[in-house]
């Protein structure tokens, strides 16, 4: 951090591609850093209208090996099976979790099977991880869900304190492969706009590095 600091002189708020391409060119350590974005939201929390959750697929990826659990029975188990998702199953695999095991950042499940699924909702929610139709990880069409994770398909949310903070990439892509992540994901939020918020809705846009601080979008 001291030298990423020392190497940027005065971080003064810059354009994204600016900002990018200055994150690249800072001293690298010893893994490959995320790249995430963080925004503060126009929202009005105390507006239960005013949410926001979506996806998007990032066309590079995020760099980051997705490990999904499927929630599905019969002939949809085995179309996830023959899809390689690294663990499928129904009550089984609710029970696994049930008793401890959380190795996996993606859930996707069937229609069928959300009744039973609902005892993890106190595990999974807080993670982030509990699926939902509005996140296309509640479906039928589990050959789609899986195929578009694989592909860099994310989930975005606003939290409590409406911020929106997103992994779009690793330190080792290009600056253009992280420019065009960061664009789509930002186009992608500006599309979920509630109707209700009045003016722009991204207040302030930072990027920044694992390691590295954080430097402010000019919008």
């Amino acid at each position: 951090m001291k030298s990423a600091v020392e190497s940027l002189g005065e971080i003064k708020p810059c354009p994204l591609k600016e900002a990018i391409s200055k994150l690249s060119g800072l001293p690298k350590v010893k893994f490959d850093e995320t790249v995430e974005l963080h925004f503060h939201l126009n929202l009005d929390l105390k507006k239960n209208e005013q949410t926001i959750r979506g996806t998007v697929i990032l066309p590079h990826g995020t760099g980051k090996k997705i490990r999904i659990a499927v929630f599905a029975k019969g002939p949809q188990a085995q179309k996830a099976e023959e899809l390689k998702a690294d663990y499928v199953g129904s009550e089984d695999l609710i029970e696994k979790v049930i008793n401890g095991f959380l190795d996996f950042d993606c859930v996707i499940a069937t229609p069928d099977i959300m009744r039973e699924l609902s005892k993890l909702g106190k595990i999974l929610g807080p993670r982030g991880l509990m699926p939902s139709p509005k996140a296309g990880t509640v479906t039928m069409d589990i050959e789609r869900a899986i195929k578009e994770v694989k592909a860099g398909k994310i989930e975005f949310k606003a939290d409590k304190q409406a911020g929106i903070h997103v992994g779009i990439g690793k330190r080792s892509f290009s600056p253009e492969q992280l420019f065009e992540n960061a664009q789509h994901l930002i186009d992608a939020i500006n599309q979920a706009k509630p109707t209700s918020v009045k003016g722009d809705l991204i207040k302030s846009l930072s990027v920044a590095s694992t390691m590295g601080p954080g430097m402010r979008i000019v919008l």
